[in-house]
């Protein structure tokens, strides 16, 4: 997989003529040379479902004259760039005028993305109705024609579906269409035979092609769906909704799965499809960064202009990034993580049954992994498959529910050493009576007042002596052999419209209301949903709970280091090049407009500090790609070194015996 990629949109309406006019071959390859890119995704059809090159499983766009995608991949092909095709497969809109029978319907037989007759837009396609074979056709076509370097289907996934195919399918089977269970088992087999389908096809006539069906997220705990990919392509656009927490959470559980990654942002200062939009250097700078940093190649998005001229500032935009993961590609290649936690993620492992309605989807994978990368903590975000025996701590997100089989493998995780950080409804049973993990303490129920106070008993980094409001649901517990290290404190009572104080919640009446933290020889327990409310508030306490916990549960934890907080820090292992690599990462997104995070300004930081502890035997420290030797000590299994100067992106090479 290349490390410099471009996805190219290109979903032009037949409303738009002409279209191609302007396409160069020569600009087409200057630019991509300007933007030093290695491989480009271009279209074989869009979204509007018109077809970039003459035809017969599908129809050529009625504005242009001549094969764009025979002259887009021999243009690329002719300097060294591979070219993955991309086809639209779950929309078609010119399709859907025709053939409205195939649409995804939902239970009041309306389409599911765009409802209004007046409302633009798409319409999604069910993929158990006779639409597959047309677009198992158009693959076919674009396979045999063209020398694809790989295969992208775009807006797929298991759908909830209640066209006529569907219900008739279900109905066929003795089964009640009424029945959602029956239906969800229809909609998981549909997008297994679709993508069986694919594979089947693909590997007749180009075996090993690569091949990924994008459905926008990988889902975490569907092994089974990530592995129906080749690689994977982690959409993940910050100013584009998704946010700079996106990707480092998506991307420490894909690294788990085995396969190759990439991080897909986009050049666009908002979404795709944004013509005359553009972030800064500097955000590019540090996407790309972020992503090899966190073991994965680059992808960043473009759109085509209709009249096909390469646009020569977003390639120049583009360029100043890949120039950089240019001379970097040597240190991330082969990667392994680095981490001392696990986060077994609450997407993965679902919500506690006792927690609430079932559909209810907290942001406590969010909020985790925010404090991690905050805390500088090295981790993996894992599902309920994963391995722990590499791990020194795992972290059991606010609503776990520890069935049998997860304690089995947590027993065994503890007998090996490994401790436990459990918070809020985790820990328990099933069916929320007791604890499952023996924390030292007693479960007596939820909490009847919310919010509440806890009074921490040691020093949370930088506050000071306090109770400090803790606006997420709690439980309560009774002390039985823990060691407490900190305290709920009660509210005089819960705001109601008759009892009600000030503007928004009630003070502390400094009662006693059990302990609210505790630790045992498992590890330790929190009484409250610290990462999902972290995820809502971000109140600096829960953070330095979270850290503090961490800290007695790791004493030897691998690494530590005097990056400031928004700073990013990993390490992955390069074991055929006998190298530790350091990746130190900053940048301070801010906000603007409505809610779109934004990197300008980057500032570089001085002498800054790390230490890690590693039994190899280090013989050079040096800087990439710069190749400056750096000066470092060892002691007591751990090397230590200052990194003088880290503007935007330094990685720290560790070479061993």
């Amino acid at each position: 997989m290349r490390f410099r990629q471009v996805h190219l949109d290109f979903h032009t309406s037949e409303a738009i003529k002409p279209i191609g006019d302007r396409f160069n071959k020569k600009q087409f390859q200057d630019m991509l040379r300007l933007g030093h890119v290695d491989s480009i995704t271009v279209f074989s059809k869009c979204h509007h479902g018109w077809a970039y090159h003459p035809t017969e499983a599908n129809e050529i766009h009625p504005g242009l004259t001549f094969d764009l995608l025979g002259a887009q991949i021999e243009a690329a092909h002719e300097i060294g760039v591979k070219t993955p095709v991309y086809l639209s497969a779950g929309l078609d809109e010119k399709l859907a005028r025709r053939h409205p029978e195939w649409l995804i319907r939902d239970k009041d037989d309306a389409t599911n993305w765009v409802k209004g007759f007046m409302e633009p837009g798409y319409h999604q396609f069910c993929l158990n109705s006779p639409y597959l074979d047309i677009l198992l056709a158009q693959i076919r076509e674009v396979l045999t024609r063209y020398e694809a370097d790989g295969l992208f289907l775009d807006i797929v996934g298991v759908r909830s579906c209640y066209c006529h195919t569907c219900v008739e399918s279900v109905r066929r089977e003795g089964k009640d269409p009424r029945d959602e269970a029956a239906m969800r088992k229809l909609w998981e087999r549909t997008y297994a035979n679709y993508t069986a389908k694919v594979k089947e096809t693909v590997e007749a006539l180009k075996p090993g092609l690569p091949i990924f069906h994008n459905n926008g997220h990988i889902a975490r705990g569907r092994r089974d769906q990530a592995y129906m990919n080749t690689h994977l392509e982690l959409e993940s656009l910050p100013t584009g909704g998704w946010g700079y927490d996106h990707f480092p959470l998506s991307a420490r559980y894909a690294q788990t799965l085995g396969l190759d990654f990439l991080g897909m942002t986009g050049k666009f200062h908002t979404s795709w499809g944004e013509f005359g939009g553009y972030k800064h250097p500097n955000a590019l700078r540090y996407e790309t960064a972020l992503s090899i940093a966190n073991g994965a190649r680059c992808s960043i998005g473009d759109q085509l202009h209709p009249n096909g001229l390469m646009d020569e500032a977003t390639y120049a935009l583009i360029g100043e990034a890949y120039r950089e993961v240019e001379s970097k590609e040597a240190w991330c290649v082969n990667t392994a993580n680095v981490a001392d936690v696990a986060l077994l993620s609450l997407e993965a492992a679902g919500v506690h049954p006792k927690a609430g309605a079932p559909e209810r989807k907290p942001r406590s994978d969010a909020g985790a992994a925010r404090m991690l990368l905050e805390g500088k903590v090295l981790f993996d975000v894992i599902d309920m498959e994963q391995d722990l025996t590499d791990y020194k701590a795992v972290i059991l997100p606010d609503y776990v529910a520890v069935t049998d089989e997860l304690r089995t493998k947590l027993e065994a995780f503890l007998q090996q050493g490994g401790k436990i950080l459990a918070t809020g409804w985790s820990g328990l049973d099933p069916e929320g009576e007791r604890f499952a993990i023996d924390f030292g303490a007693r479960y007596a129920g939820p909490n009847p007042y919310r919010p509440d106070y806890f009074r921490p008993m040691f020093k949370p980094g930088s506050l000071g002596e306090a109770s400090f409001i803790f606006y997420g649901e709690g439980q309560k517990l009774e002390l039985e052999g823990g060691t407490e290290l900190g305290k709920r404190e009660d509210p005089y009572f819960n705001r109601d419209v008759f009892t009600f104080c000030s503007h928004q919640h009630t003070p502390n009446s400094h009662t006693y209301g059990g302990p609210g933290m505790v630790e045992s020889a498992s590890g330790i327990y929190i009484a409250w949903n610290v990462f999902d409310d972290y995820a809502t508030k971000g109140s600096l306490i829960l953070k330095e709970t979270v850290l503090h916990a961490l800290n007695r549960l790791l004493p030897d934890k691998t690494l530590r280091t005097s990056l400031p907080a928004q700073g990013v820090v990993t390490l992955q292992e390069q074991q055929e090049e006998r190298r530790l690599v350091n990746h130190l990462l900053y940048a301070s997104p801010v906000r603007r407009g409505d809610g779109i995070e934004v990197i300008e300004d980057i500032v570089p930081l001085r002498n800054v500090e790390v230490t890690i502890r590693t039994d190899k035997e280090v013989k050079q420290v040096y800087l990439a790609p710069q190749m400056t030797p750096l000066a470092y000590r060892v002691e007591n299994r751990a090397v230590s070194y200052t990194v003088p100067v880290l503007d935007c992106h330094q990685m720290v090479v560790i070479e061993y015996n």
